[in-house]
């Protein structure tokens, strides 16, 4: 199974989720793999936000290592799971896809509330990365046991 994470700018809510599903793979040995991007290119090449490292960081997930970069369309062919981390990301995603492939591309905080299509707060002006990190972490303990 590959999955991709997909936020605004891919330096908050994607690498935290892209780390938190990493490192849940590894634990559970799982035959996975997992990246993230972002709707725009704001911030191609940028580490994530310093407070997402941080947060990630008091967790034991590193994510120092990613770099933001732009979804692309070849993205879409290439993982078979695409998660939006809002509203806004899911119609971007879903405008680049295919028809046939839009199945493939699914809110993260549906597998927390389903069917609810509740968004990822975006913490980049706000704050809130802690509880960012905690929804996240919840979504994709559920997505694991969803897929697996």
């Amino acid at each position: 199974m590959k999955v991709l994470m997909v936020c605004l700018g891919n330096i908050c809510r994607s690498p935290l989720a892209h780390g938190i599903l990493e490192k849940m793979i590894i634990e559970n040995q799982l035959d996975w793999e997992v990246d993230s991007c972002g709707t725009s290119g704001f911030h191609n090449g940028e580490l994530p936000d310093s407070r997402s490292i941080e947060v990630a960081d008091k967790n034991g997930i590193d994510i120092k290592g990613q770099r933001s970069r732009q979804l692309i369309a070849e993205d879409i062919d290439a993982f078979d799971l695409i998660i939006a981390m809002d509203q806004s990301n899911y119609n971007d995603i879903r405008r680049m896809a295919q028809v046939d492939q839009h199945d493939k591309i699914e809110m993260l905080l549906n597998y927390s509330f389903p069917g609810q299509n509740r968004k990822v707060p975006d913490p980049y002006y706000d704050g809130g990365f802690e509880r960012v990190y905690d929804m996240i972490y919840d979504a994709c303990a559920k997505l694991l046991e969803a897929h697996n």
